[in-house]
């Protein structure tokens, strides 16, 4: 019961809340254990825990998230999913009113036709890019190469 109060506690804030990022949605949170810590002002999710905002999917072992200041804090196989595109990495820092994307802990985007691996990736939801740094393995079509960094325009479908 505890859980369903929580749930609906966070929904309604985040209601509350007037902004025009993708946070401002209605998000659908879950996760097997649901609490909110009154020290740090953050809901401590732990267990299959699974968000959805707008088209935006983000699923973790575990995750940290400040209604407040819109942002995502998760770890333990993280995979972040909206419409053709699908990431896997070890942990995210979402900014959401800034609609950008920390990820690290060995990263693989995945769209149709493209495979991108790297040890970290920044992706920016505005200006349609996502930077890979560190050991990038790029596989395209039937091609593969490596690169210090590489720039993926996600709308261009054009790397740089």
């Amino acid at each position: 019961m505890n859980h369903k109060i929580l749930l609906s506690l966070i929904l309604l804030l985040c209601l509350l809340v007037s902004t025009t990022t993708a946070f401002a949605a209605k998000p659908i949170i879950n996760a097997d254990n649901t609490y909110y810590d009154v020290n740090t002002g953050l809901y401590m999710l732990q267990g299959n825990v699974y968000i959805e905002v707008a088209n935006r999917i983000i699923t973790a072992g575990q995750a940290k998230v400040s209604l407040s200041s819109l942002e995502v804090w998760g770890s333990d196989g993280i995979t972040l999913s909206q419409d053709h595109i699908y990431l896997t990495a070890g942990s995210v820092y979402v900014y959401g009113r800034q609609n950008k994307a920390m990820l690290d802990g060995g990263v693989t985007f995945k769209q149709p036709n493209l495979t991108i691996t790297s040890d970290t990736a920044n992706f920016n939801w505005r200006t349609k890019l996502g930077i890979f740094n560190g050991q990038v393995q790029i596989t395209q079509g039937d091609n593969t190469w490596s690169a210090d960094s590489v720039t993926y325009n996600i709308e261009a479908n054009t790397l740089q």
